[in-house]
């Protein structure tokens, strides 16, 4: 490994766990249903210059996939994100960022299903360990008492935010759409935009305001355009294998965030928790031994 690339996918991870933040950060100063379109209006806007022309001129070739230009925007940029500014109300910062490191186990776990890969020792022995990592940290130290005295909802709105987003990366491998990367990210971007503005009709309307402006421009520059350039970066030079790896610091970036930004506390349960849930996923993507082969004919 070129160590000169791993600036790439760590500036990534680093720009993504500052947005798990900056998600908390806005809940309070600016409606959820307002900053998920504001923040692909903007990424529009600075991306259409540079690639809107092109991609008109390339519609015949795209037509035939928009169906699946759809499903991935809606998976990818208005579910994901958008459940997570709902999750910012209730859940904290530090809990978003270790239940977003499931991300690559879900992704193995998917990938199972949809696409016909085996499962390996990894996938079975981690996702059991991250389940009691997760248990642990949704119910605050005491997993054996979720159903007696709840859960946070912000905390079960990640989980399925982390789950729609591992579809999301599964489905982006499955159908390997033959378009430029950069125009295929436009178009999803695009496609959020037409999807999330008739929630922002309908909802009520946050004033953009001296408060809120840095958290819209984080979002819709940073997380939206500068941190994909980064990972688009890592993958080219040391392959998508070696670029995940680097998203196992995610909740340890997030946590150093949020107490430094937020003032939050690092509770046992959380340092338990994620440790544990982080444990599951590493295993998941080191342990590539398949499950049930047959034995050799002897």
């Amino acid at each position: 490994m070129q160590l000169k690339y791993i600036w790439f996918p760590l500036g990534a991870v680093l720009i993504w766990a500052g947005n798990t933040v900056i998600s908390k950060m806005a809940a309070g100063v600016i409606a959820p249903e307002d900053i998920s379109f504001y923040r692909w209006v903007l990424a529009a806007l600075l991306m259409s210059p540079f690639l809107a022309r092109q991609t008109w001129r390339d519609r015949a070739r795209i037509r035939p996939y928009l169906g699946k230009i759809v499903v991935l925007g809606l998976l990818g940029m208005v579910l994901f994100q958008s459940l997570a500014y709902f999750a910012a109300a209730t859940s904290s910062a530090t809990s978003m960022g270790m239940i977003v490191s499931l991300m690559p186990l879900l992704t193995l776990l998917l990938s199972i299903r949809l696409l016909s890969e085996p499962p390996t020792v990894g996938t079975v022995a981690g996702g059991l360990v991250s389940l009691v990592g997760i248990a642990i940290l949704i119910g605050r130290g005491h997993p054996l008492d979720l159903f007696d005295h709840g859960v946070v909802v912000g905390d079960l709105l990640m989980l399925l935010a982390a789950v729609f987003y591992g579809l999301y990366g599964v489905l982006l491998r499955r159908w390997a759409l033959p378009l430029p990367t950069w125009q295929l990210l436009y178009m999803q971007v695009l496609t959020a935009v037409v999807l999330l503005f008739p929630g922002f009709v309908i909802g009520h309307h946050s004033p953009i305001t001296a408060d809120n402006l840095p958290i819209l421009l984080y979002a819709g520059i940073a997380a939206s355009i500068i941190s994909q350039f980064l990972w688009m970066r890592g993958v080219a030079h040391l392959g998508a294998n070696r670029s995940s790896i680097f998203v196992n610091l995610m909740p340890v970036f997030t946590v150093i965030i949020a107490m430094v930004a937020l003032g939050e506390e690092l509770h046992g349960y959380h340092a338990v928790g994620g440790l544990i849930t982080l444990a599951g996923v590493i295993m998941a993507q080191l342990l590539k031994q398949r499950l049930g082969l047959r034995a050799k004919a002897g």
